[in-house]
């Protein structure tokens, strides 16, 4: 399981200094950068097709032991958002805070961080790897994904979940500033996909995504989306934003970023 995995990151770094280094540019540098975009969309069908050669999608990523834990873990995209809303959670300590599930679902939730304690739970050290060239390993606790989604109960239409964010990277009048992931079915289900509350032991930091942030850990960090309102049940996204299924996405990011 973990040789298959060391292999995918290898592949990935080959690409990326056979690209010249794009991989390493900073989000919105890659974004300014036609080639960048072209190489990112051009690279998504290999990526997907190469893991499929290589490794079950329902196969574990690599778990690390507790000493490998980084010492300094770099926060990615947004660390401390300033919508009055999330402002307001913030200063009740999350108090009020519920997590909205809806869309194709038969039972619609609203989830306090209780609920979610109390859910089906993993605990797990895996490696963040992000596109800008740089990986840390931290312990991540939550609620796995699957176990909501059946409480939820999915109807036949859903084939992906979305995660609407609290965080605007650039407001726009049609709302598409503001931060969205999505994942299919596969990935939503794997065992390794939670909802993630708790970071090393503690409390999920503001600056890695807190309340609670998507751990998808066979896939890059731009994935992991934080600081997550409303986890959304969708037969496609072709309606929501730009409609390419996420923020980087809409941008010229590939969708499928699976390692």
């Amino acid at each position: 399981m973990s040789a298959p995995t060391t292999t995918r990151r290898g592949w990935l770094k080959a690409a990326s200094a056979a690209a010249g280094g794009l991989w390493l540019a900073a989000c919105d540098r890659i974004t300014a950068n036609p080639k960048a975009i072209g190489f990112l969309q051009s690279a998504e069908g290999l990526t997907r097709r190469a893991q499929r050669l290589v490794a079950d999608r329902k196969a574990l990523a690599h778990e690390y032991k507790a000493s490998d834990i980084s010492g300094d873990f770099r926060p990615n995209g947004s660390i401390d958002p300033a919508e009055p809303d999330y402002r307001a959670h913030v200063a009740q300590g999350f108090a009020n805070y519920r997590l909205v599930v809806d869309g194709l679902v038969e039972r619609p939730l609203s989830l306090s961080l209780a609920d979610l304690r109390a859910l089906p739970s993993r605990t797990q050290i895996t490696r963040h790897d992000c596109v800008e060239g740089w990986s840390s390993i931290a312990k991540w606790h939550g609620a796995r994904l699957g176990p909501l989604l059946d409480q939820a109960g999915l109807k036949p239409q859903a084939r992906y979940i979305v995660f609407h964010c609290a965080d605007s990277l650039e407001p726009q009048p049609d709302g598409s500033g503001q931060y969205y992931e999505s994942i299919d079915l596969i990935d939503a289900y794997h065992p390794q996909t939670i909802l993630a509350y708790a970071m090393n032991d503690f409390a999920l930091p503001v600056r890695h995504g807190a309340p609670i942030r998507l751990r998808v850990e066979r896939q890059l960090g731009y994935k992991q989306a934080k600081y997550i309102m409303r986890v959304e049940a969708v037969a496609d996204f072709a309606h929501i934003a730009r409609g390419k299924g996420g923020f980087w996405e809409d941008r010229g990011y590939e969708w499928y970023a699976g390692i």
